[in-house]
């Protein structure tokens, strides 16, 4: 198991007692690029997670090291300074310490190793569970007492300072996420319900395209971002107390759309829409009706794709070959777009038989291996016994 692993690593490299830390990745049921539009999304944390092996070392220095395929060592400053490194997660360490500097917490050398089995640029969230589970391990170790909230948003600031204008659906997933249920968060006042997902006879499995994206890269993210405050912006001139996509209704938006590009018009209606379906998909959930989920999740897919824009040849491939199978109620992309998994609800009857059809289309279409993951509902990031 990864995490006795690094806690072996730990033990065996830095000193014997560290705290331990699960910090989960997430899945979003349904509700993409809402979440910064301040609208609804439906995450939940997962049993994939990042393990921390953490402790204090009576230096001035961040001893962070990677319990990878290829282990990666940096070194930092109490102010977040040090050698060049090459890795890409360094930056995500660098950037909390800065800024919990710029928040004047007092922060002492630490002595770090993490690992973990989130697979990397698949849409679940590992930067989330990176940011969030490093800034809690600090904050416990510490005694800091930093409010999960303001974990949050300090890992929402350490993906701005990298360069990816994100909202707080996954910090919040990583911090509040429970055992068995979908998070409902409403992204404009952050208020949060639990709901209870029990689909008897069905599974949840990710399907990984091992198409890799980092959204940061190529700015698409951001433009997408842009665009929808452009409609805001032009929305705004006739009707003053908007101020995000959340406030504007479809009657409000087709009454500008001659007057904006076409682009931003389709990327913003699909975020409107996109929140509907967030609604819809609760009271499906609550019903426990999948063809109905089913139905919701290829609507969201088939405009991402669309509209949005953010799927890829080979995602759309993997929901199309999908709808093939039986069993396969429902499948669409998950995460911020441009590679990753697909979220697909199977029959259990049919699992194993759809999956390796899935799979073996996959392959032949695309000549990518690809794999998958049944997917587990579990807690939000918390301290382990060693």
């Amino acid at each position: 198991m990864i995490k006795d692993s690094v806690v072996s690593f730990f033990k065996e490299n830095y000193s014997p007692n560290p705290i331990i830390i699960k910090s989960p990745g997430r899945v979003n049921i349904i509700g993409e690029h809402t979440d910064y539009n301040l609208g609804f999304v439906l995450p939940a944390s997962i049993e994939k997670a990042i393990y921390f092996a953490i402790q204090v070392n009576n230096t001035s220095t961040f001893n962070i090291e990677a319990f990878l395929t290829l282990p990666e060592k940096i070194t930092l400053n109490l102010k977040g300074n040090g050698p060049k490194f090459s890795c890409f997660w360094g930056k995500y360490f660098k950037a909390i310490i800065e800024i919990l500097n710029e928040k004047n917490y007092t922060l002492k050398g630490i002595d770090c190793v993490f690992g973990g089995d989130i697979p990397i640029g698949s849409g679940l969230s590992s930067s989330a569970a990176l940011c969030c589970g490093f800034t809690l391990a600090i904050s416990e170790l510490l005694d800091l007492k930093i409010p999960r909230e303001e974990i949050a948003k300090i890992g929402q600031a350490a993906e701005h300072k990298i360069g990816l204008n994100c909202g707080l659906m996954d910090q919040y997933a990583v911090l509040f996420g429970k055992k068995s249920n979908a998070l409902f968060l409403d992204c404009k006042d952050l208020s949060y319900k639990y709901v209870p997902i029990n689909l008897v006879g069905y599974s949840w499995v990710l399907i990984n395209s091992n198409v890799k994206h980092e959204l940061a890269v190529g700015n698409e993210y951001n433009n997408r971002r842009q665009s929808c405050e452009n409609i805001v912006a032009k929305v705004k001139e006739t009707s003053p107390n908007v101020a995000s996509l959340r406030d504007v209704t479809e009657e409000a938006i087709l009454k500008v759309k001659d007057s904006v590009s076409s682009i931003d018009f389709k990327r913003a209606l699909y975020v409107i829409k996109e929140n509907g379906r967030v609604l819809k998909m609760i009271s499906a959930l609550e019903k426990g009706n999948a063809k109905e989920i089913g139905t919701i999740l290829l609507e969201g897919h088939r405009s991402m794709s669309s509209d949005f824009e953010i799927s890829t040849s080979e995602i759309d491939y993997l929901v199309d070959v999908s709808q093939k199978q039986d069993g396969v109620v429902g499948s669409r992309m998950m995460g911020g777009g441009f590679g990753g998994c697909t979220i697909n609800l199977i029959k259990d009857e049919n699992r194993e038989v759809a999956v390796k059809n899935i799979l073996t289309a996959y392959k032949k279409e695309t000549e990518i291996t690809s794999e998958y993951y049944h997917l587990k509902i579990d807690d939000s990031v918390h301290i382990l016994n060693s």
